[in-house]
């Protein structure tokens, strides 16, 4: 099972060694190629003011972004949600480039390069001497691009994901891996029936005494203890 985390920034410019920042980080949960549904998304405020021409690509205005957390704040929600995934991303220098700012600037460990997966060289690639803008990729493979009037960082990642797919087979390796989802689902669900089984002939021969000593742990443990899942 392979992990990778769809990714994209929106910024202030695009010179983040010269005082441009982040102002939208959006992601998106991959396994085997196919989204999970779990994504990640934070307005950032930049700390500095949102040039107008930004502005007309985005919709993110310095007044909508003045209430938001700082980079700061959300550095460890991001760092969890991605774990140690690899990131794809569409021009991923650019994007890589701005969260390593960020993150040197708190002293945290940047990303390396190799943790990168570039979709504008993989499209290059299959498509030499073709235009591989995301739209033009969106277009190329008929993803649809009608929710997107503006820029946005977690819309353009979703969209990214699926062009992503296309780049690896596309509808044809959607299929094959089906089966093997189905399988996984058919198998978790026999190991919880096993678990329960097992567990009820343990509860089988409790005393009163044992069953109320129990029911007290688990009170103890937490609202919901995973005891409880299987009974």
């Amino acid at each position: 099972m392979s992990r990778e985390i769809v990714f994209d920034t929106e910024t202030t410019g695009l010179k983040p060694f010269k005082g441009d920042r982040i102002t939208e980080i959006g992601c998106v949960e991959v396994i085997d190629l196919l989204p999970t549904g779990k994504t990640f998304r934070r307005y950032v405020n930049p700390e500095r003011d949102v040039p107008e021409e930004v502005v007309r690509i985005t919709g993110l205005t310095t007044e909508f972004l003045a209430d938001k957390p700082l980079f700061a704040e959300i550095v460890d929600d991001f760092l969890e949600f991605v774990g140690k995934s690899k990131m794809v991303a569409h021009n991923a220098r650019f994007d890589r480039d701005f969260v390593n700012v960020e993150l040197t600037k708190l002293d945290r460990t940047p990303f390396e390069d190799k943790r990168f997966i570039d979709t504008l060289l993989i499209a290059r690639k299959k498509f030499p001497g073709a235009y591989n803008s995301l739209d033009a990729l969106c277009k190329r493979f008929s993803v649809s691009l009608s929710e997107r009037a503006l820029h946005g960082a977690l819309l353009d990642a979703k969209l990214l994901a699926e062009v992503y797919l296309e780049l690896n087979g596309g509808r044809e390796r959607k299929l094959n891996l089906e089966p093997s989802r189905a399988k996984a689902k058919k198998a978790e669900h026999q190991v919880a029936k096993n678990i329960k089984t097992e567990i009820k002939a343990i509860t089988a021969n409790l005393s009163d005494a044992q069953r109320e000593e129990h029911t007290k742990f688990l009170e103890e443990v937490g609202d919901r203890p995973l005891w409880n899942k299987f009974l």
